[in-house]
């Protein structure tokens, strides 16, 4: 786990300055609900919280990082941490009895015993009922951290019994500036890559280690040269981007396949396409390297085709999310001269056309 202390934790001022209000009164809630997005800093301020509390010279709200709890937790070999995972697609009922186990034995060196439950909205039904009656008689000196994105996915008798704490996504300024200073980015790259990331600060950083910038360069120059390709070739183009990449462990989820990349950045170009029509502000683009390609294609097109090519794509990513077949999914979604807002040329004449004409 990454370890950071409150005094480092970028964008989450509100959630984190509560908690240390919390402390200093020494009226610490059982359970948490840490609500948002992956990326935006819960995990950390998690731990920086377990440290805290365990901390033997605290002052403040913050851990002294000098005494051996902390050192412990900032090495990650703390023994009154606890970590639960979803076990392939869920949390199960025999990881939740685990955890049950556990928490009925006193802390072993710490204060608080601080059990973090990632992605708490995958627990089963049965997982969820067993979880239950531990938070209605919670152990001594035990603080459960559920990490959720939406409170709704979870049990309404859960979210009731846990305190809740929002996580707000973070500012593409605040994002660009970090990836400037921390990651020596340049300024045009870093706040491409700010904008592609969605307010989640995580994501911008494996946007950027992964080599995704190159991947979406070629992403969207396909994009621009598609009214070129003839019918075969947009097929072929089509079931080539159907493959998957896989993650070293050999796991695979829907949004680490190259379909899903490819139809977010397909997103983003429609979207920036739409602003630039309407004489949108030019700070609303996300592909703001593209922006003088965007304004020139941007004169040729309908707006209601290409409000009906992004609803298309979109459309695209619901049936990878619902498992479709990839290739024939990818044949029947990329945009093409029939299906997109795409010039096509008859009898010489080049014009526009859309799913509706």
């Amino acid at each position: 786990m990454n370890f950071k202390p409150f005094s480092q934790i970028i964008g989450q001022d509100r959630a984190i300055e509560f908690l240390k209000r919390v402390i200093v009164r020494d009226r610490m809630p059982h359970a948490y609900l840490f609500t948002g997005i992956p990326g935006v800093g819960r995990t950390t301020t998690a731990l920086a919280l377990t440290q805290t509390l365990n901390c033997r010279q605290s002052m403040n709200g913050e851990g002294c990082g000098r005494c051996q709890s902390c050192r412990q937790i900032m090495n990650g070999h703390f023994v009154d941490l606890l970590s639960l995972h979803p076990d392939g697609q869920n949390i199960k009922i025999e990881q939740m009895r685990d955890l049950n186990h556990r928490l009925s034995f006193k802390p072993l060196s710490g204060n608080h015993r601080v059990s973090i439950i990632h992605q708490a909205e995958m627990m089963t039904l049965e997982a969820a009922n067993s979880f239950l009656k531990t938070l209605e008689e919670p152990p001594p000196r035990n603080i459960l951290i559920l990490n959720v994105i939406e409170p709704l996915d979870l049990l309404p008798t859960i979210v009731s019994r846990c305190q809740r704490v929002p996580f707000n996504p973070l500012s593409v300024k605040l994002i660009t500036e970090w990836l400037m200073n921390e990651k020596n980015v340049d300024e045009e790259k870093a706040l491409v890559v700010a904008k592609l990331s969605e307010g989640s600060l995580g994501r911008s950083i494996y946007l950027y280690e992964s080599g995704f910038l190159e991947k979406r360069q070629d992403y969207l120059v396909r994009l621009i040269q598609l009214p070129e390709f003839s019918s075969e070739q947009i097929l072929k183009l089509a079931l080539e981007y159907s493959g998957k990449e896989k993650k070293k462990d050999g796991a695979l989820s829907i949004k680490d396949t190259i379909p899903f990349e490819l139809l977010s950045m397909w997103k983003t170009w429609y979207r920036d396409l739409i602003i630039m029509k309407v004489n949108g502000p030019a700070d609303l683009l996300i592909n703001v390297d593209f922006s003088n390609k965007l304004k020139k294609m941007s004169k040729n097109f309908i707006i209601e085709n290409l409000i009906d090519s992004l609803l298309l794509i979109d459309r695209a990513q619901r049936g990878l999310m619902e498992n479709r077949n990839l290739d024939l999914m990818m044949g029947k979604y990329s945009p093409n001269p029939e299906e997109a807002c795409y010039p096509i040329k008859i009898k010489g004449e080049k014009r526009w056309y859309g799913p509706n004409e």
